[in-house]
């Protein structure tokens, strides 16, 4: 700009510029803002800015190589080790490396088919470190599988150290750990991160996946699962241990056959055989054993040829007993009264004495049906108290009508229990107490009835003799049972439990009435003042 200025001053008359114009120039190149827009622009033309090197990363861990054998000797050592594993400053020097690469964006797949598919996706200097913290003991919560030669993270539990550090994802590669290449075994990789603690950095190639939604299901179990005897999980250490009866939060179903979950009432969240899986490893597992030598049993068959079974109301109890039953999922709701209250159990366990004694003590709260029956009245009855007296054909017609929750015929007679009557009283303000057969558990368990089954377990065979006898003696009872007929009701109440424990909210072992009564009542108590999980169908 100054030699320009110089030339217009010496400039000769005869290259026909207006005066005016050069004036003006020349009072434009002298102002103090161009000057000094002329002084910064020459300041930033002097200077280059040009990265140190390109891979700092790898410089970093060469230094941190170097400062392991000092760290113990020189607290100065010690110190810068510890700024050079700091997350921000790891962060900081891959930045600058990124820069330094102009690798600001993600290009296109380079569409090389020989190539894994997750590097396909990104050029070699996308790859990370990223640094994340272990204490000693504490398991990371990560499984990995070989896909394509590469270490891929298959799963992140939820609620684990790597998933509260949000450093990881699934479909991550890892290629080393501490410097150290991580091979092909994932149970080795496994190993190492266990042994692993304090500060661990990772060399990761990311999948850029996003995380699903976490989902919001409840399930109630209905078998027993213990991690350490089941041959299928990925990983033992990770499985969840859960009983009959536990309610499992469910937080992530993205892989098909392994769900995780944690239980209500706390703890960590583990690995649970998923809806599907389970169905499988139980398909061909009999509920009850066929002890009559008709079907198979341990791998053994029998010429006998078995006859096709269509699926019949009447013959519901056998096919009941291979009904599988894995999951249930239900709601948490606040506390309410039940419709129903049902009573399952063999015959002579005493679930009619539990009933009359509930509706005895509080008739204002609870109430029963009354029995429909096609037989003629006695002289003593009168209709509507003991029996509701119809004819054979209005019953016919009702129970073909589907109006009766269940029905039979006894001695000639026809007898039922007919819907409308237990709606009536739950119209009444009042819980129906119902014992019935257990075959009918399929239609109330619905938002219609809601339900609270009780299953009236018989005890064990001495016991129930004992009680037997001690009511013949006083006089209560002149019935006399058998050993035969003890023995049934034993049978019996054992398999009901088996055919029917995933319908059940509470059972109760009737080795004393006195006590059954006591926890039959605190239980329906308990329903009015706690929170209850139920069917989610009851609520949706």
């Amino acid at each position: 700009m100054q030699q320009v200025l110089h030339n217009l001053k010496e400039l000769p008359s005869g290259t026909e510029a207006k005066d005016i114009d050069l004036i003006f120039l020349r009072g434009i190149i002298e102002s103090p803002v161009v000057r000094s827009l002329a002084k910064a622009h020459e300041r930033l033309e002097e200077v280059k800015l040009q990265a140190v090197r390109n891979n700092n990363v790898q410089l970093v861990l060469e230094v941190l190589d170097s400062l392991n054998s000092l760290s113990g000797k020189d607290a100065a050592a010690a110190e810068l080790a510890r700024i050079l594993q700091e997350p921000h400053f790891k962060a900081l020097i891959e930045a600058h490396d990124q820069v330094a690469a102009k690798c600001y964006e993600r290009p296109m797949s380079a569409g090389n088919s020989e190539a894994p598919a997750t590097t396909s996706l990104m050029p070699a200097d996308a790859i990370r470190m990223i640094g994340i913290q272990k204490k000693a003991g504490e398991p990371l919560g990560v499984t990995f599988r070989m896909e394509r030669g590469e270490m891929v993270i298959t799963r992140i539990l939820h609620g684990s150290s790597i998933d509260r550090q949000g450093m990881l994802h699934v479909g991550d590669v890892i290629r080393e750990v501490n410097g150290r290449e991580v091979g092909s075994n994932p149970q080795d990789l496994q190993e190492l991160l266990r042994d692993c603690s304090g500060s661990i950095t990772l060399k990761v190639l990311p999948s850029y996946r996003d995380a699903p939604a976490p989902p919001q299901a409840y399930l109630k179990s209905h078998f027993n699962y213990n991690p350490n005897t089941d041959n299928l999980i990925p990983c033992k250490e990770a499985g969840l241990a859960f009983s009959k009866g536990d309610i499992l939060q469910v937080v992530n179903k993205e892989d098909s056959n392994w769900w995780q979950a944690r239980k209500v009432l706390g703890g960590a969240t583990g690995l649970i055989p998923s809806q599907f899986l389970e169905e499988k490893r139980k398909a061909f597992v009999r509920k009850d054993w066929d002890k009559s030598g008709t079907g198979i049993l341990c791998g053994t068959k029998t010429m006998k040829k078995r006859k096709k079974m269509m699926y019949l109301t009447s013959k519901n109890a056998d096919f009941d007993r291979y009904e599988l039953q894995i999951y249930e999922e239900v709601a948490k709701m606040p506390p309410f009264q039940r419709k129903t209250l049902v009573l399952i159990g063999a015959q002579g366990v005493g679930r009619r004495s539990l009933k009359n004694r509930l509706i005895f003590i509080n008739p204002l709260r609870y109430g029963t049906t009354v029995p429909f029956t096609s037989r003629q009245a006695r002289e003593e009855e009168r209709d509507g108290q003991n029996y509701c007296f119809v004819t054979r054909e209005a019953m016919e017609k009702d129970i073909k009508e589907g109006r009766y929750l269940e029905h039979g015929e006894y001695d000639g007679n026809l007898y039922g229990t007919k819907i409308d009557s237990i709606h009536e009283v739950v119209h009444a303000g009042r819980t129906c107490i119902l014992d019935v057969n257990p075959q009918a558990l399929k239609v109330l368990k619905t938002a219609e009835f809601m339900p609270f089954v009780v299953f009236i377990a018989a005890p064990e065979l001495d016991t129930l003799r004992a009680m037997h006898k001690a009511v013949v003696d006083a006089g209560l009872t002149t019935k006399l049972l058998t050993e035969n007929d003890l023995k049934k009701t034993v049978d019996e109440s054992a398999r009901i439990r088996r055919a029917y424990s995933h319908y059940f909210d509470l059972t109760i072992v009737n080795d004393n009435l006195d006590k059954a009564f006591d926890m039959l009542q605190e239980a329906v108590e308990r329903l009015l003042t706690e929170p209850q999980w139920v069917p989610v169908s009851w609520v949706y």
